[in-house]
């Protein structure tokens, strides 16, 4: 295209040459300015409309915003329904939480009536109405201050569990020596050396020189020496004044202030001392007085509220005519 410019005052004409690519170009341009334009019209004419109250431009301007807020509230009651359903599962589960708080409860030695717990509700649903945010923000805030309850509660129960399988870790329930049963009771029988009546004080597992002697429980080493009726000896303390006795090793594998773990092997069967054959002599004193072992091991085997029980029975009760443990003397 040829497009010829005449200049009648200079008497002087120019002529210009445009190809397709500048004619497409130079469209784009003035679409893009009349764009331009346009927009910033009909901007400014709504808004000075709005501003103004135009009859016409301020209904439309209204219709427009009415329909944005119609939109915009709808958006957020779905989202606040799907909150409000979420909220609702969250109050179910928790519940269902306090359901197993209340059976943990149990387990830890805890009554159901110690523990603060929110108001039970209820009643016929007589019809029903959205949230408001507000609602919702306060159930959520109270739902916050009983999921802290709860976390407080579980908190302590893990503390009382925890302290409960300490306590029954450092109880003698485990069988000192493995795969024997006890020969000798405790009580009064007749002394195999002396052939006179005298109370045993223990349990007698008959086994072969070497074979393993195991703590019965967790422990302090609170003696480890050679004793001339007891031989090689070991004590060891599980707290609460409880104290267990394993006499007539062949070799002890402990010191005095180690720390042993239950069923840890802490000598060997022997003879040493006051004895008529290879096997272990195995006490147990509370407060420094004899009780039967036998009642310990038993309670191994039993559910923890029938062992508390059983040791707790235990209490230091001598027999007539019991004398005073080395230990006590000490």
């Amino acid at each position: 295209m040829h497009l010829i410019i005449t200049d009648a005052r200079l008497a002087r004409s120019r002529a210009i040459h445009l190809t397709g690519t500048r004619l497409v170009l130079a469209g784009l341009m003035v679409s893009l300015c009349l764009m331009l334009v346009a927009a910033s019209l009909y901007h400014w004419v709504f808004l000075k409309g709005a501003r103004e109250g135009w009859p016409v431009v301020g209904s439309l301007v209204r219709l427009v915003v009415k329909d944005e807020f119609a939109e915009r509230d709808r958006f957020m009651r779905a989202n606040l329904d799907a909150m409000a359903r979420r909220v609702g599962e969250m109050q179910a589960r928790m519940v269902q939480l306090e359901s197993l708080g209340d059976r943990v409860l149990g387990l830890a030695g805890m009554a159901p009536a110690d523990v603060q717990k929110v108001d039970a509700r209820g009643g016929a649903l007589v019809g029903a109405r959205d949230m408001s945010m507000e609602e919702l923000q306060a159930t959520l805030d109270e739902l916050e201050k009983l999921t802290h309850q709860r976390v407080d509660l579980m908190t302590v129960l893990e503390s009382r569990l925890f302290d409960q399988h300490i306590r029954k870790k450092m109880v003698p329930t485990h069988a000192p020596v493995t795969g024997r049963t006890a020969g000798s009771p405790f009580g009064w029988r007749v002394d195999p050396i002396t052939g006179q009546s005298a109370l045993h004080t223990g349990l007698d597992f008959q086994a072969d020189t070497g074979t393993p002697i195991l703590a019965a429980a967790g422990g302090v080493v609170v003696t480890q020496e050679y004793h001339p009726a007891y031989g090689n000896m070991v004590e060891v303390d599980h707290g609460n004044q409880l104290v267990t006795r394993y006499a007539h090793a062949s070799r002890t594998l402990v010191k005095q202030g180690d720390i042993v773990r239950r069923g840890q092997k802490i000598a060997e069967v022997g003879t040493t001392g006051r004895s008529t054959g290879p096997h272990l002599h195995f006490e147990v004193l509370v407060q420094g007085v004899f009780q039967d072992p036998q009642k310990f091991l038993n309670a191994g085997g039993a559910p923890q509220g029938a062992q508390g029980a059983q040791v707790a029975a235990a209490q230091p009760a001598a027999p007539p005519g019991l004398t005073v443990a080395p230990a006590a003397r000490r």
